[in-house]
């Protein structure tokens, strides 16, 4: 446990805070945590942070909660496992997450830890990390698909001071980067990390003395309690006192040949409280993508989910966490024994998210959404450069991409958009100037969204023209299980990866591939999947559906899933117009064949018949059913 150095003696009282200045208070905090994504961004050369923002940070009161924050790590687990001094002008650094009980969930992302004092005393903590494109380990970017331990996938970093007092422990920064592809790139994000830390420590510091520490400390202590309060009020309307529900879902693959693995996640409420029970999920994976989560990030994901979707004016905070318990077996996939491999675990944060969004909506319907995060698709390509001023010069990409957004109670799903808050694609002009690719294709692939009420959001067809010779790799799911609709509303369409050979000959990819080469003139697709569909397709506009034909994001025949009827003229496109008494006719067939009531939930074919059927629809072999050892 972490051991923090104070000079100021003597106990600060807490005070009754007016509401402007807890408004002005809490919105200089919100403005201190958007600075200090601005510091970074402007400061990382890595495009993974610079221009798709996979960086998360916080600033917390003195007990480590966070106060504001994207989510995504947990302070307070952090110092309880650094058995260290803590004092004025350290920085703390840690890439492990089996050091810091998931604080951070794998290698790649390497967490910077910051205590903020003012007067001799701590007021609170600075805190962000960020994913480095590359950490050493078997494979360029440091996300092997074969990994079976977390040894095989770079450098980890156990909590130590990188700062000392203020000043840089330079031999073990040297030592850490000589272990990395791309030292330049990390060194650039790291210092962005901390000058991102000391920017929200600064104006934390200039928030004490404008208001005085007293008013400051207490402020925070009145945010975190509104939280609290918020919270129990909408978790009464939520879910019924003593009933428990639960939800399955399935990650498709590990890697190596198994899955899918069953991911399960009950939830029971006994009084104020919820219980958050993950009993009943599959083992820890042999491949790399089991998720290690944090406790607390159990109950920030629930709580978010829950805020954004039921009340969004909720400041997201760690007020709520006592109203929330968690169970989290050991050795499961939500908690695998050290040293389990964890650089796929992204595939498992969408599915957290497709979990909760089950849970809730067999309490209300009306506030379900269908899946659509389910998983964080990643293409990496790497190389030399062969020919040019640049020959014998390494390039490396490291970009996310994006599937459907689910169908929502309020409209339809996005098309090729990610769920997270601050996540963007990396632009086409970018890839273009800094690597040797060209982007042929990028666009949505027609009737690939859920058809629904509301339509899920189509996935999208991404086309890489390689101009140099190298490897690539991939880290994707759904390509084996469906993102199910609800409310009526059916499944979106799975994604699928496959390499266009200069030669002529075509390749189809498993969707966790690495060191797969690729030549010039070759052609990658790489097609995300759809989001599921919300409500009955039959209740939707026809005409909307004829304009969404028009504009390619349905075609005539996958119009006939939402029941409508469209005529085409001289022009395939732009002259399709609804058949009025052919969509009646056609509706009311479909009506008359349908079940009734709609099912809340259509995850697809059974686990059983999408294994049976797996190579002659994929043309990838079926993987192995997992089991307890």
């Amino acid at each position: 446990m972490a051991r923090i150095i104070e000079t100021a003696t003597g106990h600060v009282d807490r005070v009754e805070v007016d509401p402007v200045t807890l408004d002005l208070i809490e919105n200089g905090l919100r403005n201190a945590r958007y600075e200090m994504d601005g510091v970074l961004l402007r400061t990382a050369l890595s495009p993974g942070i610079r221009e798709q923002h996979d960086e998360f940070p916080l600033i917390a009161d003195p007990s480590g909660k966070m106060v504001v924050g994207q989510f995504g790590l947990s302070v307070p687990d952090f110092l309880a496992g650094f058995g260290d001094t803590v004092g004025e002008g350290d920085v703390l650094l840690t890439s492990d997450p089996y050091a810091c009980a998931a604080a951070i969930s794998h290698a790649n992302d390497w967490l910077l830890v910051m205590p903020i004092y003012h007067e001799g005393r701590v007021v609170g903590w600075a805190s962000m990390f960020g994913h480095m494109t590359d950490v050493g380990g078997k494979t360029p970017c440091s996300m092997p698909t074969d990994a079976r331990t977390i040894y095989e996938e770079g450098v980890v970093i156990p909590p130590f001071k990188l700062y000392r007092g203020g000043e840089l422990n330079t031999d073990a920064l040297r030592i850490i980067l000589n272990q990395v592809r791309t030292p330049d790139w990390n060194r650039a994000d790291l210092d962005g990390l901390v000058a991102a830390c000391r920017t929200g420590a600064r104006r934390v510091v200039e928030m004490c003395q404008r208001f005085g520490t007293a008013t400051y400390l207490s402020a925070l202590d009145a945010l975190l309690q509104r939280n609290y309060d918020a919270m129990k009020v909408l978790l009464a309307a939520v879910f019924e006192d003593g009933r428990t529900i639960s939800f399955t879902d399935y990650l498709c693959d590990d890697g190596v040949g198994n899955g899918p693995y069953e991911l399960t996640l009950s939830l029971t409420r006994h009084g104020e409280k919820v219980h958050l029970d993950f009993t009943g999920s599959a083992p820890q994976a042999a491949g790399p993508v089991s998720y290690y989560l944090n406790e607390n990030l159990a109950r920030m994901f629930f709580g978010i989910y829950l805020i954004t979707v039921a009340d969004p004016q909720i400041l997201w905070n760690d007020g709520f966490y006592p109203l929330v318990d968690v169970t989290i077996p050991d050795g499961s996939f939500w908690k695998p024994r050290h040293p389990a491999p964890l650089s796929g675990r992204s595939h498992g944060i969408g599915r957290v998210f497709d979990l909760f969004g089950g849970l809730l909506g067999q309490t209300n319907p009306a506030l379900l959404n269908a899946a659509g995060f389910s998983s964080s698709p990643h293409f990496l390509y790497s190389g030399h450069y062969t020919t040019g001023d640049r020959a014998g010069e390494w390039f490396q990409l490291y970009s996310i991409g994006f599937g459907g957004i689910p169908g929502r109670p309020l409209g339809d799903g996005p098309d090729g958009h990610s769920l997270w808050p601050s996540f963007v694609n990396i632009p086409c002009e970018f890839l273009e100037s800094y690597y040797p690719l060209r982007v042929e294709n990028w666009q949505t692939v027609p009737d690939s969204g859920g058809v629904g009420l509301h339509r899920g959001g189509n996935g999208v067809d991404i086309a890489y023209l390689f101009e140099e010779p190298g490897t690539i790799a991939i880290l994707d799911d759904r390509w084996l299980t469906y993102p199910w609709g609800v409310n009526g509303g059916e499944p979106g369409a799975r994604g699928t990866k496959w390499i266009e050979r200069a030669d002529g000959s075509r390749q189809v990819l498993p969707a966790k591939c690495h060191d797969v080469p690729v030549a010039h003139g070759d052609v990658l697709h790489f097609v995300t999947w759809g989001g599921g569909g919300w409500g009955d397709p039959l209740a939707r506009d026809p005409d909307l559906v004829a304009l969404e034909a028009r504009r390619g994001l349905v075609t005539p025949e996958g119009a006939r899933r939402y029941g409508v009827v469209c005529t085409t003229g001289g022009d395939p496109l732009l002259d399709i117009e609804v058949d009025v008494n052919a969509t009646e006719a056609l509706r009311a067939r479909l009506r008359a064949a349908r079940p009734d009531p709609l099912p809340v939930f259509d995850k697809g074919p059974s686990i059983d018949e999408l294994l049976a059927r797996c190579e002659a629809e994929t043309g990838l072999p079926a993987p192995t059913r997992p089991a307890w050892r």
